[in-house]
């Protein structure tokens, strides 16, 4: 009896001491998001209200083609549509290209929206032999990295026809375009904007407001939009300089070519955060992360618990080792007096 009694006294002290030994290891790394970024690229988008000559009501036509979220990409060259009421509802085109590509990637140091567009022609409902827009190549791309400041850029190649017009598109204001009997379009070229960790590039935006007249089309009104990209950036990607707009405003300028550049990677004492920004300080001692992942990273380590886990454990083998002896003193004793 002395002996089991000594065993289970033992075992106790055993079971104390193994469930205070996890209490040291508690608090791993902090769960946190996944901080991918975003992309996105379309080649083409409408958004056109159709009158017809033989009803009170509009027909909506919204549509778009090779429209993209990465990671993804798409390739078709024309875009069909047919619409009630119009041509008695025989499909018409609304865009034909050589080359229409829209491409959207994301890894997690950097998103990329890209959109290529060669020798395409938009048409819209009642004019089914007069494009509205003739182009020979446009381009957008919106890059955001993780870390650096996100640019975006568009570009127009070649001639741009509109309603059989040729025209000069300039990159100071909107081109005006009127055709007697059938309209008029605006057309607004390489817009880009960016902030702290966004960008979006866009080759053309129309403002259409035609009146075909034809195949029971009265008018047609809207706006459409040519070669779109846009990205976010991801929100790790390792330590660098704060590139971004510390106010987090938006950067508005026409993109001829790049519409942002990173900034010259200099250290400084302490980086401002912009809305949404990753918490980066620069210079001696970079740490780079949320306070989140910050406060992971501590807890993986030694914490202010710690010296009390230790004395706990140790307070638990003094007073095992305490029980035992008397176990074992009282067993003697017994032994002596059966002597």
């Amino acid at each position: 009896m002395p002996a089991r009694r000594s065993a289970a006294v033992t075992a106790a002290a055993a079971a104390l001491l193994l469930a205070a030994a996890p209490a040291q290891a508690t608090g791993g790394p902090a769960e946190g998001g996944t901080g991918e970024g975003r992309a996105s690229a379309a080649v083409l988008r409408t958004g056109l209200d159709v009158s017809l000559l033989d009803k009170t009501a509009g027909v909506p036509l919204n549509l778009s083609l090779n429209e993209v979220q990465a990671p993804a990409s798409a390739e078709k060259t024309a875009l069909t549509a047919k619409l009630d009421g119009v041509d008695h509802g025989t499909p018409f085109n609304v865009l034909r290209a050589e080359v229409a590509t829209a491409r959207a990637t994301v890894d997690k140091h950097k998103a990329e929206g890209y959109v290529n567009l060669v020798r395409a022609q938009v048409h819209v409902p009642g004019l089914p032999l007069l494009g509205l827009i003739k182009l020979r190549a446009v381009t957008s791309e919106a890059t955001c990295e993780a870390g650096k400041r996100p640019t975006a850029a568009s570009n127009l190649l070649g001639d741009v026809v509109v309603l059989g017009k040729k025209v000069t598109v300039t990159a100071g204001g909107p081109t005006n375009v009127t055709v007697p009997g059938v309209g008029e379009v605006r057309l607004h070229l390489s817009k880009a904007e960016t902030t702290s960790r966004t960008a979006a590039a866009t080759a053309l935006e129309l403002d259409v407001r035609v009146k075909p007249l034809n195949l029971n089309v009265a008018e047609v009104a809207g706006r459409m939009t040519l070669a779109k990209a846009s990205c976010e950036s991801p929100k790790g990607g390792g330590t660098s300089s704060s590139a971004g707009d510390p106010s987090g405003a938006p950067s508005s300028e026409p993109a001829s070519g790049s519409a942002g550049a990173p900034a010259d990677g200099a250290p400084t004492p302490t980086a401002a955060k912009a809305d949404g920004e990753a918490d980066t300080k620069v210079g001696t001692g970079t740490r780079t992360g949320s306070g989140a992942a910050a406060q992971g990273l501590a807890e993986t380590g030694a914490g202010s618990s710690t010296p009390f886990l230790a004395a706990g454990a140790g307070a638990l083998v003094v007073v095992g080792a305490g029980v035992l002896y008397a176990v074992r003193r009282r067993k003697a004793a017994a032994e002596d007096a059966r002597a």
